[in-house]
């Protein structure tokens, strides 16, 4: 699939480091006095960071990018530096990318004697970081999060969760993540957990979570790609569509049908509606 993506200028970028805090992903930090894409897995290429940057250097560029390769990710690193290896490796361990990261330490280990760095030193730094459980990605309230909840969910006080990750805004989640990996997705609107005082247990038990608002969002030409990314690639089994029932809404499920017109692969799509009440209005396959 085609992807947008940050590209970053090297020659214009002074290092000012004003981009650092609009990556809602976490995915820039300023190394060796530049700012750097540490990890093309994070950036969702909404350009939130395009407008505070006084050099111009960064812009957005289109690419095929079909599933996710870390070790193209880890070949096209090398050349830039340990101390940019070093920074991609604590963020795909802050965001529980473990599979990832196992993929770049082998790929590593197999060509330790054509790095142009010591790969030891490298490997010692992340490990003190994991130990230490220091966040690189800039953005803690976007690293993910996956919990061993059992299936019933987790209890918090006197209300049964049964969410299993984080995050969940459409804007901010990987659909390569590994939680997302043959599940069975509920796509809902940001209101309806608030109506619905039996989501949980009714509609996200057993499944994963994303959420928007087809009204307010800004950036939704993005979502139908994640939404195509999480059929196409992370091939989720099936998708529940849970909106209110204001007309607004329906923006939703026109995401998902635009996405599986374009998507390799079918799934069955539930289209669910909830009253302001919290009332189910509609529930059937689409």
């Amino acid at each position: 699939m085609i992807r947008e993506i940050v590209k970053i200028d090297e020659e214009k970028c002074d290092g000012c480091g004003l981009c650092i805090p609009n990556c809602h992903e976490g995915a820039l930090q300023i190394i060796d006095g530049k700012a750097r894409l540490v990890s093309d897995l994070m950036c969702d290429g909404l350009g939130a960071c395009l407008g505070h940057c006084p050099q111009g250097a960064i812009t957005i560029e289109k690419r095929e990018a079909a599933a996710y390769d870390e070790v193209e990710v880890v070949k096209d690193i090398i050349p830039k530096g340990k101390n940019v290896m070093i920074a991609h490796l604590k963020h795909l361990s802050d965001h529980n990318e473990h599979d990832f990261f196992r993929q770049a330490v082998e790929y590593l280990e197999a060509n330790r004697n054509n790095l142009p760095w010591d790969l030891n030193e490298v490997k010692s730094e992340v490990h003190q970081s994991r130990t230490a459980n220091s966040s690189s990605c800039g953005c803690a309230g976007s690293a993910e999060k996956t919990f061993n909840n059992s299936a019933a969910g987790h209890s918090t006080g006197d209300i049964s969760s049964a969410l299993t990750h984080w995050p969940v805004q459409m804007h901010l989640i990987n659909p390569n993540a590994q939680h997302f990996q043959n599940s069975d997705l509920v796509l809902a609107a940001d209101c309806v957990a608030f109506s619905m005082g039996n989501f949980h247990s009714k509609v996200l038990k057993g499944k994963t979570l994303a959420i928007l608002c087809p009204k307010l969002d800004q950036g939704q030409n993005i979502y139908v790609e994640k939404i195509v990314s999480l059929i196409d690639d992370a091939k989720i089994n099936t998708i529940t569509v849970v909106i209110m029932e204001v007309p607004c809404c329906g923006g939703l499920l026109r995401f998902v049908k635009e996405a599986l017109q374009i998507a390799k692969r079918k799934v069955p799509v539930k289209g669910i509606v909830v009253s302001a009440s919290g009332e189910v209005l509609n529930e059937e396959w689409l």
